[in-house]
């Protein structure tokens, strides 16, 4: 008789990872802000295992999302070099003093907690800033020149990744509603575009490193893909159906109390 016990025990997070997929499918944001958060907390993942798995999971599903948006321009390539070239080295040094520097395991689950403990709530309040900022930006066409504000950009992206690195969160609303800050004149579709093709990079190195670091689950990478594929794909078809003035305040509710159960579990 076949022993499906092992299949049985990764439906749990198949459900979790098709329950973020959904919300993400109808909001836009709010992947790994949730996903890492709800591994550690309610499925007992090590947090450097959460973190790790997370950021494969957003490279794959960002990929294919920074694809679309290039293949139909929505990608300002010159914003995504300026914010790579601050993310991608940072993501570097962090992985690289995370291997090298001699670190308790508990402490960095520690920094770990606390740094999404501060970026959770940041992520809930961009989340709720969102549909503001890109209103701001929907009749934007992008026709006249844009500031290249080179140096606040690299800076901006460094931070991203050293947040990103260290948590899994701050690739999708933060970098958002900052570009949209930065880039007043751009069109709302091309900081979406720009801020989903700057995250595949950043998401694929960081990732890389935590693999290196043997801190990658496969079986629970693969549980979440399956769930959250067809989440995300249900999701996007019924977005518009619930009303986006409810949706995104209790997604940032969820996110605020997931940051109070990290803190106090």
């Amino acid at each position: 008789m076949i022993d499906l016990s092992g299949v049985i025990a990764l439906l749990p997070l198949a459900g979790a990872g098709f329950g973020v997929g959904f919300l993400v499918g109808l909001t836009g944001v709010g992947g790994g802000a949730l996903m890492t958060p709800l591994l550690i907390s309610s499925f007992g993942v090590p947090p450097s295992i959460a973190v790790g798995t997370d950021l494969l999971y957003a490279a794959v599903t960002k990929t294919v999302g920074g694809w679309r948006h290039h293949v139909q321009e929505n990608v300002d390539w010159q914003i995504v070099i300026r914010l790579a070239m601050g993310s991608l080295p940072a993501s570097i040094i962090l992985l690289a003093v995370i291997a090298y520097v001699p670190l308790d395991t508990d402490a960095m689950a520690a920094w770990i907690r606390y740094g999404l403990a501060f970026a959770l709530p940041v992520s809930a309040l961009a989340i709720v800033l969102y549909p503001v900022m890109m209103k701001a930006h929907a009749n934007g066409n992008g026709s006249y020149e844009q500031p290249k504000r080179t140096a606040v950009t690299v800076l901006f992206g460094a931070g991203l990744g050293l947040l990103v690195t260290l948590t899994s969160v701050g690739a999708g609303a933060i970098g958002v509603v900052v570009l949209a800050l930065l880039f007043p004149a751009l069109p709302a579709k091309r900081i979406v575009g720009s801020d989903i093709a700057h995250a595949v990079p950043l998401t694929l190195v960081a990732g890389a490193g935590h693999l290196g670091l043997g801190h990658v689950d496969f079986g629970l990478l693969a549980a979440l893909l399956v769930g959250s594929i067809p989440g995300i794909l249900i999701g996007s078809r019924l977005a518009g159906v619930a009303p986006d003035w409810l949706l995104r305040p209790l997604l940032a509710i969820t996110l605020c109390y997931a940051a109070y159960a990290l803190l106090t579990k």
